[in-house]
């Protein structure tokens, strides 16, 4: 087996398509179809995928939708846990400074969990931490400002989040069209499903470890 995954000696800038419609005022957050999907190719080291992952960008801000498929068991978390909770966690450096190895004030890390929040851990609860190491920190963005729902299936769930510009500090698809970012998908009973290298590399602190999200600029009707 090779120590380096097959994935880490490619550098992929993955298309962010462009969604007019999002936040949706409806049950639903975001309803992004199969075209929005970024495709962690797995397959290439040998893994299978247990989650489907969707980003999507307007000029209000960035959606995520993850499903996860294949669980038992309802997801468990709790928010001062959040990296070793059931979840997703999302890294976004709206400047996309991938030489540098510390974070700057525009690398963002936001925990999305799916069963973590309220009196009992089983409401959906969104967090934002610090990232290690960083030269500096990203403002924190207010939990109100930031749009989740959770939808629990039979074998699993599907989360959708709507982050607003106020939360992405730096955030100017005018400028900066082409966005650092790294997803991490974690579960008790399935694993972390990571956006291209192994845990063997501090993705965590490091953000020349993370990939491109290249902004799309061509508006799509939906």
């Amino acid at each position: 087996m090779s120590l380096i995954p097959h994935r880490f000696l490619f550098r992929i800038a993955y298309p962010c398509l462009y969604r007019k419609a999002m936040p949706l005022k409806s049950e639903r957050l975001l309803d992004l179809p199969s075209e929005y999907r970024i495709d962690n190719f797995a397959g290439i080291d040998d893994l299978k995928n247990f989650a489907e992952v969707c980003l999507a960008w307007n000029e209000l801000g960035i959606g995520l939708q993850v499903e996860v498929r294949g669980k038992e068991q309802l997801p468990t978390g709790n928010v001062d846990r959040a990296r070793g909770s059931d979840g997703v966690t999302l890294w976004l450096d709206t400047r996309d400074a991938r030489a540098a190895h510390r974070a700057s004030r525009y690398c963002h890390q936001f925990h999305f969990l799916p069963r973590a929040g309220g009196p009992g851990n089983d409401e959906p609860a969104f967090g934002q931490a610090k990232i290690n190491r960083a030269l500096d920190d990203a403002p924190l963005a207010p939990t109100s400002n930031v749009l989740l729902k959770v939808h629990h299936r039979k074998a699993g769930y599907l989360l959708e989040a709507f982050l607003p510009a106020a939360a992405l500090n730096g955030f100017d698809p005018d400028e900066h069209r082409r966005l650092g970012f790294f997803v991490a998908v974690r579960d008790d009973e399935l694993g972390e499903q990571l956006l291209s290298m192994s845990a063997e590399f501090p993705f965590w602190e490091d953000p020349s470890l993370w990939s491109v999200l290249d902004l799309i600029s061509e508006p799509r009707t939906k």
